[in-house]
């Protein structure tokens, strides 16, 4: 029998599960920035609804997370909290 780390649950339980998984994070071909406004207003509209926001949030401050909206927020917004600034 396999033992699940904590980390394993939340995930298990997160929102951005399943095909609009995506939007988490940047494609592998640039990006122009309106694009990626609106690729990570859609990405932070599903963490709002997510029971595991906190947890998600938790483990990339935890990690480090350096891509992707992880627990509703970027990654200069992540930078910023660690860094104790204010963010947008």
């Amino acid at each position: 029998m396999a033992v699940r780390t904590d980390e394993e649950v939340w995930q298990r339980r997160a929102a951005c599960r399943g095909p609009e998984s995506t939007l988490f994070f940047a494609p592998t071909v640039p990006e122009p920035r309106p694009a990626r406004d609106v690729r990570e207003a859609r990405a932070k509209r599903i963490c709002v609804e997510c029971a595991v926001r906190e947890e998600c949030l938790e483990y990339a401050l935890r990690i480090r997370e350096p891509h992707g909206i992880w627990g509703g927020l970027n990654e200069g917004q992540r930078r910023a909290l660690l860094e104790g600034r204010p963010h947008d």
